[in-house]
């Protein structure tokens, strides 16, 4: 293999060696402590997860290109709930997502605390601990991406449950909570709870059941899936959808993502008849009321690598799944990646809006892939929007891969991640020996015994912090990572002596296939193994398709031992917000900073230092005080994350709210 050496290590080479100019010694400056709360007369609601339509828009526009330069914090509110991984405590990572409604700004803490706050200072109204079980293993972290508001209708105001805030736990409970007092809602399942991980299969450990994303309104139902634990075994839980009666918490419908003609007799059912090992749904759910429609995007069945030729239970993995909210009948389904042995799930939330095209309103539905391409779909009927292409994809493995001969490529938009890599030319400092002999012939080399690189990697791409999309300007905006990986399988025989001889690496035992799996990513040293940039944010015009722009996202600002702000792009884990005056907020990167770009150009215009990495989505609302005043708020959750591999980027309890320092006019 020749050694070439590609420009970002010939960029390290120098690095230490040139003047030390242009040093970033900003600081986050923590604001005072939130005071009594405050006399609000209104403010603007951002009442579901990743707004109206699950779009990460606001309607706020108070904050403009012109004076976003004066965005200060104003206002942060502490967890206590900041931790590295330990033998009786799990990681952290504060990755949530705030509501508000009704005056009051809602949300969930790592530890699964929901908290209610005031938005103009930060003040705690009231809180409620449900006490999870900590010591279990949680995919190796604990998070909460949100919860959710739900209206009585049939309710009187001053009811006690009239309003209520769900949330799901890592420990797999769905909880009700008076939305004014944060008490348990007692008439809704048992004492204002339901296990659900009754009925979907045993688990193995506590923790495999886990759930991260806000359950999904639906009328007067709550509807949930939830996170399964990967590469474990095969007959894992139910990935099984559920309603819920949102008063009394009775099942309504179940859809457990069985293929059609499943033999549950022969294949595999749970205690509650439900198919074992089906595709479940671990990232966030949107509906269209109107339509009648849930949409859930579902992640491929377990393990990720190998599955016995069992061809059945992938029929409705890696794939956006329409289902009817009144009954939970699928009503269509597309397939993003056919037989998946990449850990290609379906990440993110679907993002409902309106297309404009020739004149023509069409309602549509983006779906963002770690494969780094984004599906556009007619959500009434899920044909595509825009052409895909199935190609032909790579054969060759020394396993037997029951593999698909083609998979799904759109021609438009392009891929907004990188989806080719050359491991000669490519090739970094410190990298020789990962990337030497390696297999590679595209994103959709199928695994071996062998290691085979994988880019983008199973953590993308993009991942569950989604996209954005501005409906005025029909332009959609997305975040991305530019990491590769590398897997192999590991026969059964093999497997316990290269466990026990690579200690702290992640490999799986797959039980009940002849292989297990290590996967890892491929960095040194000196960074990832990839070529700049290794984060990227997109805008995307959704008339044509075409990408309009591409900006380098993150700095080694918080990797490097002196406070250098390169601008090499860094890893994303979160996503953006776009506001009405044409601004896009984003924190996501491995670094101290919540970042404005103009959603029409792609030109950073700001940044806010903050006091870790915003692994998050921002959210933003207006607030009228007493006399009429406005301010427009936007806040995110900088909390890091006690699984860094790094070991030198911060970890944090904070959320933090910025605003102007003077008030502005209402934006036209």
């Amino acid at each position: 293999m020749s050694h070439t050496t590609c420009s970002r290590s010939l960029f390290f080479a120098i690095l230490f060696a040139v003047s030390l100019a242009v040093f970033a010694y900003d600081e986050y400056v923590d604001p005072d402590p939130p005071t009594n709360a405050a006399e609000v007369r209104d403010a603007t609601p951002f009442p579901v997860y990743g707004g109206t339509g699950g779009r990460q828009y606001s309607d706020s526009g108070l904050i403009t290109p012109e004076n976003v330069s004066d965005l200060k914090p104003v206002w942060s509110y502490h967890t206590a709930e900041a931790s590295i991984e330990t033998a009786t405590t799990p990681a952290t990572a504060f990755q949530v997502t705030p509501i508000l409604v009704d005056g009051i700004l809602y949300f969930c803490t790592p530890y699964n605390r929901v908290v209610a706050l005031d938005p103009a200072t930060g003040a705690e109204f009231w809180a409620h601990d449900p006490h999870i079980r900590l010591t279990a293993y949680y995919g190796s972290k604990v998070a909460c991406r949100g919860v959710t508001f739900w209206r009585d209708s049939k309710g009187e105001e001053s009811d006690q449950c009239s309003t209520r805030i769900f949330t799901t736990t890592a420990d797999a409970r769905l909880i009700a909570l008076d939305a004014k007092t944060g008490e348990l809602c007692g008439d809704f399942g048992q004492d204002g709870e339901i296990n659900l991980a009754k009925g979907v299969g045993n688990a193995l450990w506590p923790g495999e059941i886990q759930n991260t994303s806000p359950p999904l309104i639906f009328g007067d139902k709550v509807v949930v899936s939830g996170a399964i634990g990967d590469n474990q075994r095969v007959h894992t839980p139910s990935g099984v959808v559920r309603a819920f009666d949102a008063r009394t918490g009775e099942l309504v419908w179940a859809q457990d993502l069985a293929p059609p003609g499943y033999d549950y007799e022969l294949s595999g059912a749970s205690e509650a008849g439900y198919a074992l090992g089906s595709p479940n749904v671990w990232a966030p759910m949107v509906a269209d009321q109107s339509l009648g429609l849930v949409y859930a995007p579902t992640g491929n069945p377990s393990p990720d690598y190998y599955r016995n030729g069992d061809r059945a239970i992938d029929y409705y993995g890696s794939s956006l799944v329409a289902l009817d909210g009144d009954t939970g009948d699928i009503a269509w389904h597309y397939q993003f990646v056919h037989r998946d042995f990449w850990d290609y799930d379906t990440p993110a939330q679907p993002t409902l809006f309106e297309l404009e095209r020739e004149g023509e309103t069409i309602p549509a539905v983006a779906q963002a892939t770690k494969m780094g391409f984004v599906f556009i779909l007619d959500r009434r009927t899920g044909e595509s929007l825009f052409p895909v292409e199935e190609r032909a994809v790579p054969q060759d493995t020394d396993v037997p891969l029951d593999l698909s001969p083609t998979q799904p490529f759109p021609v438009l938009p392009k891929p907004v991640a990188q989806v080719s890599f050359d491991p000669e030319a490519d090739i970094a400092w410190g990298c020789d020996e990962k990337l030497e002999d390696i297999r590679y012939d595209g994103m959709f080399t199928p695994p071996s015994t062998d290691w085979t690189l994988m880019l983008p990697g199973n953590a993308g791409g993009p991942n569950w912090g989604g996209l954005s999309i501005d409906p005025e300007r029909q332009i959609l905006v997305i975040d991305a990572s530019n990491m590769a990986a590398r897997v192999k399988l590991i026969p059964r025989d093999e497997f316990d002596a290269v466990k026990a001889a690579n200690p702290g690496k992640e490999i799986s035992p797959q039980s009940g296939t002849p292989y297990g799996m290590w996967r890892e990513f491929i960095e040194s040293s000196f960074g990832f193994c990839t070529p700049f940039p290794w984060g990227t944010l997109t805008g995307i015009d959704l008339r044509t398709g075409e990408q309009v722009w591409q900006s380098t996202l993150g700095s080694l600002r918080d990797i490097l031992p002196v406070p250098l702000s390169i601008k090499t792009g860094m890893p994303v884990t979160g996503g953006p917000l776009t506001t009405r005056s044409g601004l896009t907020f984003i924190g996501a990167a491995a670094e101290n900073y919540l970042r404005a770009f103009d959603t029409a150009t792609g030109k950073e215009i700001w940044k806010g230092r903050l006091p870790a990495p915003a692994f998050a989505t921002p959210m933003s609302y207006v607030v009228t005080d007493a006399s009429g005043n406005q301010k427009q708020f936007v806040i995110v959750a900088a909390g890091g994350t006690g699984m860094d591999p790094t070991g030198v980027l911060d970890l944090s309890d904070t959320l933090v709210a910025f605003a102007l320092e003077k008030q502005a006019r209402p934006w036209r």
